[in-house]
């Protein structure tokens, strides 16, 4: 996404001539090196056999592109739409805003929730990372960063610490304690260092590994103790805006997207691509793993989202209408994987059918772009964060949005699964420039459906 792209050029000695010029980071046999443009150009034709060009390997590289395609092309026998045509259709259902959590000064850039489904943490360009209470709308803890613009925020799987960072270049980690006065910052620990901007971060299934992406074109593999690089992942021509973990607790990949239009599948134990994915036309801005793990879906500035399956090997959906012009900057899945949330530049959420590929509901209330959006690990509710500078005139700015989908009954929690809903069934929450709102769900669904005990 440009309005969150950023050039950083950074002058010393170059490490081959040793002139002092503008440098980029070179990457020879997993060591990082810094080498001005004329040194780079010449390593890169090293090696070349006797009558070779880069422009010649670049041609046979796009011929081998094009015959792959054809190959995946011969097994595309039929489209997903096609195979839903005998699942039922969804029902209408409408989100209502239920509380709001006022506190961030700026636009909201990133949010994560907690795996206690009632915790959220969010980061803003005003410099501040706030913990909130989704339940009561209080605020548990703040922290403010030594730079605005706060790209990335993540919480730890035990709910007991959380990671930021943004212009800094950096990643940090934050303990959380139970004592509010204390001063959170003393205890900050600088775990990732990058050349450019942190655009993404995600703990691993423990709180001892974190995954990081940046605008230097890289993602990276970090042990939270010691700061030490596990592993870094290279083969994005630009930016690297965003990433997802795969849904297992044994997984060991995860996807990631950035300016390139190049979504790519990484092993995180080899440090390598194994599968790539080049259908969009700009940016992707989003991607999200499918509940099973088998696909996964991007949001992109092309106005589009699209669904890759991994065992296929192949885009298999596009969700997309003429009426919609704006990029789609954030997406995610319901808990089942029946319905796809994606946050526009639009002010809006679109609600897609995954199966059947059509729009089933239109979210509105937000009075900026939508800038981040995350389903609760529960499933029970979904929260969104947005840009909105009218803010600065009304008191509510920045609206992080939560909502109770009704969707497919592996959603909800039925007759044969009695759950504790005391406050959770009916707070969900919202953001636009100054806080969160919470709603819960009116769902119309045939009978004999059970809302109408959940709801009441």
């Amino acid at each position: 996404m440009c309005d969150q792209t950023f050039l950083v050029n950074v002058f010393g000695s170059c490490d081959k001539c040793f002139k002092q010029r503008a440098l980029r980071p070179v990457f020879k046999k997993s060591q990082q090196l810094s080498y001005c443009s004329p040194c780079a150009e010449i390593m890169a034709t090293d090696g070349l056999h006797e009558n070779e060009t880069l422009a010649s390997l670049k041609s046979e590289a796009e011929s081998l592109k094009g015959k792959l395609e054809e190959e995946r092309a011969k097994l595309h026998d039929v489209e997903l739409h096609q195979v839903a045509e005998r699942v039922e259709a969804l029902g209408q259902f409408v989100m209502k805003t239920r509380r709001t959590l006022k506190g961030h000064g700026n636009k909201v850039l990133c949010m994560d929730w907690c795996k206690d489904k009632r915790r959220i943490v969010s980061s803003s360009q005003d410099g501040k990372v706030i913990v909130w209470d989704s339940f009561t709308t209080n605020k548990e803890h703040a922290v403010t960063m030594p730079c605005t613009w706060v790209m990335a925020c993540a919480y730890a799987p035990s709910g007991c610490a959380i990671a930021c960072g943004g212009l800094d270049n950096k990643c940090s980690v934050y303990p959380l304690t139970f004592d509010k006065n204390e001063n959170m910052a003393a205890k900050k620990k600088s775990v990732a260092m990058h050349t450019n901007y942190l655009s993404a971060c995600s703990f691993t299934n423990s709180d001892m590994q974190i995954l990081t992406a940046s605008g230097d074109g890289t993602c990276a593999l970090w042990d939270v103790e010691s700061g030490q690089l596990l592993q870094s992942f290279h083969g994005h021509g630009a930016d690297v805006l965003c990433l997802d973990l795969a849904p297992s607790e044994t997984g060991n990949t995860f996807v990631s997207g950035g300016c390139d239009k190049k979504a790519m599948v990484w092993d995180m134990r080899s440090g390598q691509c194994v599968q790539a994915f080049e259908t969009h036309e700009s940016d992707i801005n989003s991607v999200r793993y499918y509940p099973s793990g088998d696909a996964f879906a991007s949001g992109s500035d092309d106005a589009t989202c699209r669904l890759y399956d991994l065992r296929a090997d192949r885009e298999v959906a596009i969700y997309s209408k003429e009426s919609i012009i704006f990029g789609a900057s954030s997406v995610d899945f319901s808990l089942s994987g029946r319905l796809l949330f994606a946050g526009y530049n639009d002010y809006t959420i679109n609600v897609w059918d995954v199966l059947k590929g059509s729009r089933v509901s239109i979210l509105f209330g937000h009075e900026n772009r939508v800038s981040t959006l995350r389903v609760s690990p529960d499933g029970t509710a979904f929260c969104s964060g947005s840009w909105d500078h009218t803010l600065r005139a009304q008191p509510q700015a920045l609206l992080l949005e939560v909502a109770l989908p009704g969707l497919e009954p592996s959603d909800r929690p039925g007759p044969s699964a009695p759950v504790n809903l005391r406050g959770r069934a009916r707070t969900t929450c919202k953001t636009t420039c100054s806080g969160i709102k919470m709603g819960p769900v009116s769902q119309k669904l045939p009978k004999p459906a059970f809302q109408s005990t959940l709801f009441k």
